[in-house]
């Protein structure tokens, strides 16, 4: 019944009281992202109960960030949960090894391609991953380290045809049972996310539906949501809020909005015209735009330098000093 969900303030004050008399927290439940610019403009880092909307043309970091995150939490003791409808497991974890390895040796760790190398079946006389690794940098080391920590980062390999919100919530019920923890859900990509439905809908109805559902999830199990988003605007177009797939209002329920962009795409003319030096750096960095925080500023332009042979991104980051613009004006 919807009146058990009823509560005066009086007793949301005695139980709030009761948690703090106990030390727990009263409050939102903060993650910390590791992206020190990003947690900085979100006052912490992503909130229990908050839904997170990352967007971004292909190619530009989305899957990297939200690995990147979840691997940051688990090393500092969180669980994590990523439902992945567009990568295999053993994908997902060969760019884990890669970050972990820069995490240890940092420019010098063994490179993604270095990775999947090894992941082939060429040299059937060395049957452990540590052996193949052997003679990267950090590779050993990197394996070690997700032995350990590995096991609060899970990996759920989603399928169009049956995941659906209420599969993700039976989940993510059963990691808290099994672990004690709110686990942190990471939700690639929300086109893929199965919706039942009476009538026949479009795909940008069905987004915002289960952008809706993903929402009403956060709240009732008090958990953060990172939700990926798949397309971006039309050739020659900075992507902004407006260009998230699904109907116009499909980042209403969202808490958070994130839009990735490649910073070369995205500065004003004059920055690529009269310095081409710096031009050709711009292709090594991506814009992250903060264009909606509950919580917190938005409207705020943060770059972060790709390091994509490791699988990664420099985690320090720092706000754009360039003037962008919406539309991409210089062209080679």
């Amino acid at each position: 019944m919807t009146t058990e969900r009823l509560q005066s303030v009086s007793d949301l004050l005695v139980d709030t009281e009761a948690r703090l008399k106990v030390g727990q927290a009263a409050g939102a439940k903060l993650w910390l992202t590791g992206f020190s610019a990003l947690d900085w403009a979100l006052s912490g880092g992503f909130r229990s109960g908050e839904l997170v909307l990352v967007g971004g043309a292909q190619g530009t970091g989305k899957t990297t960030f939200a690995l990147q995150v979840m691997l940051n939490l688990t090393t500092t003791g969180h669980n994590a949960v990523y439902f992945s409808f567009d990568h295999d497991n053993h994908t997902l974890v060969e760019r884990l090894i890669a970050m972990e390895a820069a995490e240890i040796a940092g420019a010098m760790g063994v490179q993604l391609k270095g990775v999947r190398e090894a992941f082939e079946v060429r040299d059937r006389r060395e049957p452990t991953i540590e052996g193949r690794l052997s003679e990267t940098e950090g590779g050993v080391e990197a394996i070690e380290a997700l032995r350990e920590h590995g096991q609060r980062l899970h990996l759920h390999r989603s399928k169009s045809s049956d995941t659906d919100v209420g599969t993700i919530r039976d989940v993510i019920v059963k990691l808290q049972e099994d672990t004690g923890q709110i686990p942190f859900v990471v939700v690639d990509t929300l086109q893929k996310v199965h919706f039942d439905a009476p009538i026949l809908l479009s795909e940008d109805d069905r987004v915002t539906f289960v952008v809706e559902a993903l929402k009403d999830l956060t709240l009732e199990l008090a958990v953060p949501i990172v939700g990926i988003v798949a397309g971006g605007p039309t050739s020659g177009k900075r992507m902004r809020i407006q260009d998230l797939r699904g109907s116009s209002s499909v980042a209403v329920p969202a808490d958070v909005v994130l839009i990735f962009n490649e910073k070369f795409d995205v500065v004003a003319r004059h920055h690529l015209v009269y310095n081409l030096a710096s031009a050709e750096r711009f292709r090594n960095w991506v814009v992250m735009s903060i264009e909606k925080n509950r919580n917190g500023v938005d409207r705020v332009n943060l770059e972060f330098e790709k390091a994509f042979k490791q699988g990664r991104f420099d985690p320090a980051g720092r706000r754009v000093e360039e003037e962008l613009v919406d539309e991409r004006i210089f062209v080679e």
